[in-house]
């Protein structure tokens, strides 16, 4: 039997990215945390009180009483492991599993009689128990559920959000049994000021989390597919979105570049189990096809604009400002405004890219890609809003407006600006 006790409690948290180091912060102020990560550079870093993801508060950072170690042996006295590695897709897209694998051979490696393993990486629903436990197991040669227990708590952090943050949104928690089930709620509960919700198994809390994107996703594919409609008749869109906004029961949502490791990702671990059990999902791929074709049709628009006004394409000179999935982050991962750059150089003589929040040298590793610090006025025949960036708010249209040519098209995609202020809208 687990005896929940949490008086001797030594945590060890597994991979310090934008979910694990919060993590560990808040988890450090009651118990002994060791932060693990596979990267000696991130735990330099985090050691120099550095946080490139921008997540962790810089002064409790900075008092937090964590070691952090890419040694083994650092984390092998651990009593509860948390597992907050990515869970990403591959080019198939199609579940990458070798980072949560990756990590429950380390946790099995130094796992001992009663430990707690909680995972928190998204998946789909029984891969928790079907991957990991069997890896814990042949590992450290001891019996799920008798030697040790396993937990399933999603991760629900919103990168760039400094309003919902860790301690301010209810987590969902499970455990393999009644008593393993009963300890990681509790264990939450010592730490999110919003409250638990125990799921009646780790199954149950894995689909909660894969489905909570997949909704966002849909949601978003259904107004993206107006989008395009809307442009078809010479529609404003968001002049439509603000009109149908006055019912009660509309909801809000825009159409944009669906990216990142969350929307763009989790419906293909979902629609991956579907089929492995014999259903073929419809609308929630379809959904996700339509969001991946947004690039296309962006590229596509503004190439026609340019068309119009008499552009030769191969002198064309744009600007995109902003990279990342998503406004006010360095996260790049899965960006999709990369997929919008692709088209269009396809056809474009010069596509420069400004965004301040992106780390130059990374850009450059993943994507070839070099980021522009200064613009120069008057050269560009088209400046594309893709990210919702504070700093290119505070920039204000006029400005933006002297990076570009006489003519120049302003291509709002994210409606930084009123629609009276730009030339395009999404």
């Amino acid at each position: 039997m687990l005896e929940i006790n949490f008086s001797n409690l030594k945590i060890a948290i597994i991979g310090l990215g934008y979910v694990g180091l919060p993590l560990a912060i808040e988890f450090s102020k009651k118990y002994s945390v060791i932060g693990f990560d596979i990267s000696p550079n991130r735990i330099s870093e985090l050691n120099d009180g550095f946080d490139s993801t921008n997540e962790a508060d810089v002064d409790e950072l900075s008092s937090a009483n964590i070691l952090f170690s890419s040694n083994i042996n650092d984390i092998k006295d651990a009593t509860c492991y948390i597992v907050t590695v990515p869970t990403p897709i591959d080019k198939d897209k199609c579940p990458d599993l070798n980072p949560l694998i990756a990590a429950s051979n380390i946790v099995g490696s130094v796992l001992n009689e009663d430990n707690v393993i909680i995972y928190e990486s998204t998946v789909y629903p029984g891969a928790t128990e079907e991957v990991c436990v069997p890896v814990l197991e042949e590992k450290s040669l001891l019996e799920y559920n008798n030697s040790f227990f396993v937990g399933y708590s999603p991760e629900r952090i919103n990168p760039g959000d400094k309003e919902h943050r860790l301690k301010d949104i209810i987590k969902v928690t499970s455990g393999s049994n009644s008593d393993s089930a009963d300890w990681v709620d509790k264990l939450y509960k010592s730490i999110i000021d919003a409250g638990t919700h125990q799921a009646p198994s780790i199954k149950i809390a894995e689909a909660a989390k894969v489905i909570e994107n997949t909704q966002r996703d849909l949601n978003i594919a259904l107004i993206n597919e107006l989008s395009i409609i809307f442009n078809e008749l010479n529609i404003n869109t968001s002049d439509v979105l603000a009109a149908a906004g006055t019912k009660w029961n509309f909801l809000s949502f825009a159409p944009g570049l669906v990216g990142g490791h969350c929307i763009g990702v989790d419906p293909y671990y979902l629609t991956h189990k579907a089929q492995a059990v014999g259903y073929e999902p419809e609308v929630i791929l379809a959904g996700r096809r339509l969001n991946d074709n947004m690039a296309e049709f962006i590229a596509s628009n503004a190439i026609k604009h340019l068309t119009k006004k008499n552009i030769p394409l191969n002198q064309a000179n744009i600007l995109v400002m902003g990279l990342t999935f998503k406004e006010n982050c360095p996260d790049i991962r899965n960006t999709k405004v990369i997929d919008l750059i692709i088209s269009l150089q396809k056809n474009i003589a010069t596509v420069d890219v400004h965004d301040p929040w992106v780390n130059k040298d990374l850009t450059k590793t993943e994507y070839n890609l070099d980021i522009l610090d200064d613009i120069q006025e008057d050269t560009y025949d088209l400046i594309i809003m893709a990210v919702r960036h504070d700093e290119f708010q505070r920039m204000g249209i006029e400005k933006i407006r002297k990076f570009g040519k006489k003519d120049c098209i302003i291509y709002d995609l994210k409606n930084l600006f009123p629609s009276d202020q730009v030339d395009i809208q999404l």
